[in-house]
C-alpha cells in the first residue's frame, strides 16, 4: 500500500538518493581539501614556490632566458 504523501516512498527514495549524493560529493571534497593542504605545506617552502612559479607560470629571474623543450611524444595530436 503506498501513501501519496510527504511520507511517501517515491519522497523517501528521492530524499536518500540525494543524501547519498551528497555523501559522494563529500568524499570528493574531503579528498580534495587533503591535496591542497599537501600542496600549502608544500609551497611553505620557497624553492618549491619558486620551481612552481617556474614551471606553471614560465616565470624567470632578470637576465635569465628560458628555453621550452618539448618532445614529439608529449605534444598533443590533432584529431
Amino acid at each position: 500500500m503506498f501513501f501519496f504523501d510527504t511520507n511517501s516512498f517515491l519522497i523517501h527514495k528521492e530524499l536518500s538518493d540525494d543524501i547519498d549524493a551528497l555523501e559522494n560529493n563529500k568524499e570528493f571534497y574531503s579528498e580534495e581539501i587533503k591535496k591542497d593542504k599537501t600542496f600549502i605545506d608544500k609551497m611553505k617552502d620557497s624553492n618549491e614556490v619558486e620551481k612552481f612559479a617556474r614551471e606553471k607560470y614560465y616565470l624567470k629571474k632578470e637576465n635569465e632566458d628560458i628555453y621550452i623543450i618539448e618532445h614529439e611524444d608529449s605534444l598533443k595530436k590533432p584529431k
